[in-house]
């Protein structure tokens, strides 16, 4: 047996690597390719404003000359400046199913972040938390949604068997028009605002004047919700613009929404339409081919990722996230949405699990892990 990790640089090394994931999902029917020329701009230097702050050190394996795995170590500055930590990430796993070719993976990986100063690796962070992030450990009978990871489940034990443990888990939600509506629902979010004031409003994606000024409330308010998270580290300026760049592409203005309380902005929330579903059949991850089938099967999708739902602590209590969940409910069947996602969810977050289970009727059926491990 000859196993041999390397390291990759360069623009052909990322190509090589990015290319190299299809390798792990041949005869995968739930598996949605990303396009080759989003993946390999995420992990260019010069394009993703990630790396301003941060670093990442990309490998590949191969057994007996053989491709046969992948492994990013990441150093994410503004995560170990926030949490004064010296925590190290991976991401980007890949790999066949021989242990042996897993645990030379992470010693690479373990390896360089040493030498970076960390005493911890965890992960999957591809590259942050603020990207898709996490290991599909449950609920691998459908392709993921759009924006979510998915893999093998034989991963669990790769991970596992190289030493990793349970850091959190993460939880999505499956949320069906049919019994989402309710009387009960609908009386409630009308009780809520009234009482504290509160209007929602959608984006405003036609003046461009208006369009910039909602981005930067968007911005204050998702760094505002968010900053009491497990791990969460806010985005810069230029992150969140190249972000809501690249959202803007595939966002539906009736599900962008900023609700207010007593007309000061309290929360936002945004669903995209599970392009996922064009994606699946873009079998080969180039750029034409995911262009024509978003082209010719865009308006035959019929479900909804809720990406994002945030209310900042001071309107936490006001009932205001209710409001929006009603919104989406509301709004969706005019556009052809039958059902939605809504994640992801910190396991231990009450308030939004709670929410979602109870109030909202939502069915737990998937979940993912993130892991770590102390570096020897």
């Amino acid at each position: 047996m000859d196993i041999n990790v390397y390291p990759i640089s360069g623009s052909a090394g990322i190509k090589k690597f990015v290319k190299s994931q299809f390798k792990f999902y041949k005869n995968d029917p739930n598996f949605v390719p990303k396009m080759i020329a989003e993946s390999t701009k995420q992990l260019n230097k010069e394009k993703n404003p990630f790396f301003e702050h941060s670093d990442i050190q990309l490998y590949l394996a191969e057994k007996n000359g053989e491709i046969a795995g992948r492994i990013a170590a990441i150093k994410n500055g503004n995560h170990n400046k926030t949490h004064k930590d010296k925590v190290g990430f991976f991401g980007f796993f890949e790999c066949i199913d021989d242990q042996d070719v897993a645990n030379a993976l992470f010693t690479a990986a373990e390896d360089w972040l040493k030498k970076q100063g960390f005493d911890t690796i965890r992960g999957p962070m591809n590259p942050s938390l603020n990207d898709e992030c996490a290991l599909l450990i449950d609920g691998f009978d459908s392709p993921p949604v759009v924006m979510m990871p998915y893999n093998p489940k034989y991963y669990l034990k790769l991970i596992e068997g190289a030493g990793l443990a349970k850091a959190k888990d993460l939880n999505a939600y499956f949320l069906d028009q049919k019994t989402f509506k309710d009387p009960k629902i609908d009386r409630l979010q009308n009780i809520i605002r009234k009482r504290h004031n509160i209007v929602v409003r959608n984006v405003n994606f036609k003046n461009k004047e208006q369009y910039h000024k909602d981005v930067d409330t968007l911005k204050y308010l998702y760094n505002e919700a968010w900053e009491p998270n497990w791990g969460f580290v806010k985005m810069t300026e230029h992150e969140f613009d190249h972000l809501a760049a690249d959202l803007k592409k595939v966002a539906e203005p009736s599900f962008t929404m900023i609700v207010e309380v007593d007309g000061e902005p309290a929360g936002f929330a945004l669903g995209l339409p599970d392009i996922n579903q064009c994606l699946i059949h873009n079998k080969k991850g180039g750029t034409l081919g995911g262009i024509y089938h978003l082209l010719t099967k865009y308006n035959k999708i019929d479900s909804l990722r809720i990406i994002v739902l945030g209310i900042i602590p001071k309107y936490q209590k006001s009932g205001a996230d209710a409001v929006l969940y009603w919104e989406f409910g509301e709004r969706a069947p005019k556009l052809g949405i039958e059902n939605a996602e809504a994640s992801w969810v910190l396991e231990d977050n009450l308030m939004m699990n709670r929410g979602l289970t109870i109030t909202m009727k939502g069915k737990l059926y998937k979940r993912y892990r993130i892991y770590e491990k102390a570096i020897d």
